[in-house]
């Protein structure tokens, strides 16, 4: 058995206590799953394909506000609004990908900014859906089997599954024929079309798949959050932290994006109850430091150092 999958299953466990501690921050918490679901689902098309998008924040808006939408103007429990939302991101990932994967480098990158834009101004101007800028309120949602979903408790489990869900899927794939072609399409894509592999279909496949797991995170978000509006939820801060993430966790790795956001989300609030004002400036000096000294990201430059531990033993 993958040893991945071992460590998947004791990690679920132990999280599936933490809320009980007595030094447990449900919110921190909270905040640190959803990321750790949204970088790794980044990390698909970021890490494991090469493509770096900095507009993955559309995706967690497209969740975030099927959730609010469906609850306030159509009263749809919002496991029927995520399962729309899904189906939503998975075309748009598809159009999404048609149109900018003929461009690379930065120019993907740019693109990705300007059609997450896109989606903030139509959030905010077409306010007879979206209830523009002033946002939506979630004020109500169904209690299936008694269960509260306005509960803090509630949304870290929520939130749990889903960081569960994403990290199990990453798992999958790595070991999979798709997971080797996607390392094959990041490398070099004129040997794997060599090869044989047609890069536009795998990148396609994984940012579908990118998507549809954000979109399911930013769901949760948006019960998280009971009010969504356009200008949190579209934000490029976001995309950008979600990036910074896995880059900081280790790109193409499995567990990368997790530790990412977990020295991240831990990191950012002991120094805003620490430093108040200085937080920010001591926040960016860790990302700094960080990615001079680990230029692979954390778990990244752990692996690379444990190759060559073993290649050297070997020789």
């Amino acid at each position: 058995m993958n040893k991945n999958y071992i460590l998947l299953a004791v990690l679920l466990v132990l999280g599936v206590f933490y809320p009980n501690l007595p030094f447990a921050y449900v919110t921190v918490g909270i905040t640190v799953l959803l990321f750790a679901g949204w970088a790794t689902s980044w990390n698909l098309l970021g890490g494991w394909a090469g493509q770096l998008s900095l507009g993955h924040a559309s995706f967690v808006g497209l969740g975030a506000y099927f959730v609010a939408l469906g609850s306030s103007q159509f009263n749809l429990a919002p496991w029927w609004s995520i399962l729309i939302a899904i189906v939503f991101a998975a075309i748009l990932a598809l159009v999404w990908g048609r149109l900018t994967f003929s461009l690379s480098g930065p120019y993907f990158s740019l693109s990705t900014i300007a059609i997450a834009e896109v989606f903030r101004l139509i959030a905010i101007n077409e306010g007879w859906l979206t209830g523009g800028a002033s946002g939506v309120f979630i004020d109500t949602l169904p209690q299936p089997f008694g269960i509260d979903l306005f509960s803090k408790k509630t949304q870290y489990y929520l939130a749990l599954c889903y960081a569960a869900l994403t990290i199990g899927i990453t798992i999958y794939i790595s070991s999979r024929k798709f997971g080797y072609q996607l390392r094959a399409v990041r490398d070099n894509e004129e040997a794997a079309m060599a090869a044989g592999i047609n890069p536009l279909s795998i990148k396609l496949k994984a940012f579908v798949i990118s998507g549809v797991l954000t979109a399911i995170g930013g769901g949760i978000y948006g019960i998280f959050l009971s009010f969504i509006e356009p200008h949190i939820i579209f934000n490029l801060l976001l995309s950008i932290q979600i990036a910074l993430t896995v880059i900081i966790g280790g790109r193409g790795t499995v567990w990368g994006p997790a530790v990412g956001a977990l020295v991240l989300v831990v990191a950012g609030e002991v120094f805003r109850i620490t430093f108040a004002q200085a937080n920010m400036l001591l926040y960016g000096v860790l990302i700094l430091v960080v990615i001079l000294a680990m230029p692979r990201g954390i778990v990244g430059e752990y692996a690379h150092r444990l190759i060559k531990k073993k290649y050297a033993n070997r020789t």
